[in-house]
């Protein structure tokens, strides 16, 4: 006898499928446990999210209030200086996207780790501090 014929699914993890409006007896029978009568006892009967039956709804009530720069705000991808360290001579970031460091499009180079080569580094934007390692090392920071 195989082992494959006598498997089975570990107990508790099946279920009977619920077989509703198949007569009185079966307990979920006459309305099929949608209750009586009503929109959601209807074939297709379902209200949209946030639909409270004709009431203007909750989000219409409440006021507009404020406003959100998320939509027009500029996305800067972080480069640091030790991630600067696997460039030769210059770093730009059509070379930052081939190694595939870049999501947005635009990067911003940060002073965390440390710079051990002289290097070009052109990049939309420095911080202070990096710009200063970048020229220590003997390097420059060029911006675009």
């Amino acid at each position: 006898m195989s082992i494959l014929s006598t498997m089975k699914p570990k107990k508790g993890s099946t279920h009977y499928r619920k077989r509703v409006g198949r007569g009185v007896g079966s307990g979920l029978g006459q309305t099929a446990g949608k209750g009586h009568k009503g929109q959601k006892a209807r074939a297709g009967g379902r209200v949209r999210w946030g639909f409270e039956g004709g009431q203007t709804p909750l989000m219409r009530r409440l006021p507009k209030w404020g406003f959100s720069n998320v939509a027009f705000r500029t996305e800067f991808d972080v480069i640091n200086l030790d991630q600067l360290n696997k460039f030769d001579g210059e770093a730009t970031p059509e070379m930052f996207e081939k190694a595939g460091l870049l999501k947005h499009g635009r990067v911003k180079v940060l002073a965390k780790g440390k710079l051990t080569k002289a290097l070009t580094v052109k990049a939309h934007k420095f911080s202070e501090s990096a710009k200063a390692a970048i020229e220590k090392a003997g390097g420059k920071a060029e911006v675009i």
